[in-house]
């Protein structure tokens, strides 16, 4: 039986109570202005895409290191997906340390008892074995196949590393691959914390939040951006180092390794680019356009208004496509403001105080208990957060750092930046905060990182940094080109 689809649009984020509210207003149903839906081709009943967003070129490749692809990109990653954040992200490197061999050693008990077990009764079923007490250990489908595999597991310091967790948030990061349960072609990316490279995160297929972009030098979490897809300026490739006697090559050494640099960005892409603009100078002088001036284009359309816009139901069920722009000014236009904004983004805990912020800063009252700690001592704790807040849910020109210390005259503009679905500021004051995660009771704790980073005015520092970043990225995102698509 055929049917006949009737569909009115009451609007985007509204409450439930707020959707009952307009259904009431209609009085009776048969009073709501329906229309008829009919699917397109692609079979979207509503959000329809924009038919011109096929002829654009893709960003991701069909297959991923195909050399041959006609794509912005010839590789690209979702970010990790680790299943276990609370024991493997941490502010503090020495709670991941002490958190992490403590699972290790309690898998590794378990594993001597299961091989045991097991020989007593070999149809025994690791589910029906296992001890899932979460304050031990976060078990996920991998680990168990390392217990059922009989396989020790250690502690390997040179694992840890640096991971972006969320917009503008770092942690201390253990990135072993048998505790992370999906790692992807990260590897690839960041090998080592001395091989350098960026790479472009942005909202996965079908996410729930807004299309949204962001940039990172370090490995970044799936959900820095929503089910983040990552594209980055490199990929590396390993390769065992081979070592030279006077008469002849060895085999490789144990343990050694070298990387090889590739680009990721398309060789097709650059010949596209070469053939459409030629070698007009780009605005610095430099001759012609390079793999790098493109990734940087990519960054900066993809802050496009217009460009998001336009395709915004396009970005919710695709990744991106995009155009070489026809005019070689728009392009260079483009491509410097993504420069501009991926060394803001990039260097976001670096940016001074913006004009006009105001920090009230009362003194700290010396208590009888803390007059035996040093003035350093002293320092931690004026400058300690527990969780920053705002007077009024409505009233963000001020935020209470803490009971000592103010943040006032926040210009409204710097709200503006929103980064996967919520301002970067709030970013910081949301995952600035000391919590104690509910299945593990694993405490993260931000003040953590600033002693350990030897900077008692690190998180108010990078609160006003990322302020001045907000108000930066908003003027840039204002004088992009506007381009009709």
């Amino acid at each position: 039986m055929k049917a006949t689809i009737h569909y009115y649009d009451i609007g985007d984020y509204l409450s439930q109570q707020d959707k009952l509210k307009i259904v009431k207003n209609f009085k009776s149903i048969v009073n709501l202005p329906f229309v008829e839906l009919q699917p397109n081709k692609e079979g979207d009943w509503i959000n329809e895409r924009n038919e011109s967003f096929d002829s654009f070129i893709p960003l991701a490749p069909e297959k991923k290191f195909d050399l041959k692809t006609q794509s912005f990109f010839n590789t690209y990653a979702i970010g990790v997906a680790t299943n276990r954040d609370a024991w493997v992200y941490n502010f503090s490197k020495t709670e991941i340390e002490k958190n992490m061999q403590q699972m290790i050693a309690f898998y590794n008990q378990q594993r001597e008892d299961f091989l045991i077990a097991k020989q007593k009764n070999p149809n025994l079923d690791i589910e029906d074995f296992i001890d899932t007490d979460a304050t031990k250990i976060s078990w996920t489908v991998n680990l168990k196949k390392d217990l059922e595999k009989n396989k020790i597991n250690e502690l390997k310091k040179s694992e840890f590393n640096l991971g972006y967790y969320r917009p503008f948030l770092k942690q201390n990061y253990y990135f072993d691959k048998t505790f992370i349960e999906r790692p992807g072609i990260n590897p690839k990316l960041f090998p080592n914390p001395k091989l350098k490279n960026l790479a472009i995160c942005l909202t996965g297929m079908g996410a729930s939040k807004d299309f949204s972009v962001t940039l990172t030098d370090s490995i970044p979490d799936i959900q820095v951006i929503m089910n983040g897809q990552v594209f980055p300026l490199y990929y590396y490739e390993e390769r065992q180092k081979q070592t030279q006697t006077k008469m002849q090559f060895d085999a490789p050494e144990s343990g050694t390794s070298e990387f090889v640099r590739r680009d990721a960005i398309s060789d097709f892409i650059l010949d596209q680019a070469k053939e459409r603009y030629g070698a007009a100078p780009s605005p610095s002088g430099r001759a012609g356009v390079g793999k790098e001036d493109i990734f940087y284009y990519v960054y900066g359309l993809l802050h496009s208004p217009t460009y998001r816009e336009t395709f915004a139901n396009d970005l919710k069920k695709m990744l991106p496509r995009l155009p070489l722009l026809e005019d070689v000014r728009d392009f260079w236009k483009f491509s410097k403001a993504g420069r501009e904004l991926a060394d803001l983004h990039i260097n976001y805990e670096n940016q001074p105080t913006p004009a006009g912020v105001i920090v009230i800063h009362n003194p700290l009252t010396i208590t009888d208990i803390m007059k035996s700690l040093s003035e350093d001592e002293l320092k931690y704790i004026d400058y300690r957060v527990d969780k920053m807040r705002f007077p009024k849910k409505d009233q963000k020109e001020t935020i209470y750092y803490n009971s000592r210390i103010t943040i006032d005259n926040i210009p409204a503009k710097a709200y503006e930046y929103v980064v996967n679905g919520k301002p970067a500021i709030e970013w910081i004051m949301e995952r600035y905060a000391i919590t104690t995660h509910k299945e593990s009771q694993i405490t993260n704790n931000p003040n953590d990182w600033s002693e350990e980073v030897g900077n008692p005015k690190y998180i108010l520092d990078l609160l006003l940094s990322v302020i001045n970043v907000s108000l930066q990225t908003v003027d840039i995102v204002e004088g992009l080109p506007k381009v009709e698509f």
